[in-house]
């Protein structure tokens, strides 16, 4: 057995694996819709539980697809994972879905991967992505299916043009790759929905923080953490002053 003793290195590894596991079940073409959602839900969660156990025993874990083990609270370290973010795009056979691995250390977001399995990659809070030049009209990327109210107004005040897209890990990475500005999200979230999102993002430099300007805090008892942004620090001023 191999252990990583560096912890970007495990999150990025965790993430990649937990990737080859649900291509390869829905490559597999034996399962379809809800059952093949909810498989891949169950596989990944599975190994990226046994694998944190065997290389950080003595760690928290936070997951969206286990119970929540309390015990977490009195940990300094405690990872925190969605093993699939984005169960319908998944089932859908869509490139808009994400797993995400982010280890938090006295609530902060520390660490973090985000994989994007369909795409063929995996970011990291410690190797960002190329910086790149950004558009005179910024593009905002909001949720498919539950787009913010305020995404309205942002776009408006800002001219924006609207992107819809699947995953919230999806969505943020999109901004680190350049394939939009700015993930706006307010219609509820839960820590593992961001953790790994927000530490890969606050790597690259982003802006990554509650809407209404406060830093996320994580390993918190109540797991909801509803709304986050995420830009370049060079849209921070504009889209704060949208919020009026």
């Amino acid at each position: 057995m191999t252990v990583l003793a560096d912890d970007t290195a495990l999150a990025a590894a965790l993430a990649e694996t937990a990737g080859r596991l649900l291509l390869a079940l829905r490559d597999s073409a034996l399962l379809t819709g809800k059952a093949l959602g909810d498989a891949g839900d169950r596989t990944a969660n599975a190994f990226l539980m046994a694998a944190i156990a065997t290389q950080r025993p003595d760690d928290g874990v936070l997951s969206e697809e286990s119970v929540d083990d309390r015990s977490r609270l009195a940990k300094r370290r405690v990872w925190i994972i969605d093993p699939l973010d984005g169960t319908r795009e998944y089932a859908e056979a869509r490139a808009d879905w994400a797993v995400h691995v982010a280890l938090a250390i006295d609530g902060h977001a520390a660490v973090g991967a985000v994989a994007l399995p369909a795409q063929g990659l995996v970011l990291r809070s410690d190797a960002p992505p190329p910086s790149v030049d950004r558009p005179a009209r910024p593009r905002l990327l909001v949720s498919r299916s539950r787009p913010a109210p305020e995404c309205a107004r942002v776009a408006a005040a800002l001219d924006a043009e609207v992107v819809p897209m699947g995953s919230a890990g999806a969505k943020a990475m999109a901004v680190l790759l350049g394939q939009g500005d700015i993930y706006l999200h307010s219609g509820g979230q839960y820590q593992w929905d961001n953790a790994a999102p927000v530490a890969v993002a606050l790597g690259a430099g982003m802006v990554a923080e509650r809407i209404d300007g406060s830093r996320c805090i994580y390993n918190a008892a109540d797991t909801a953490l509803p709304d986050l942004l995420i830009c370049p620090p060079e849209y921070h001023e504009r889209v704060r002053a949208a919020f009026g």
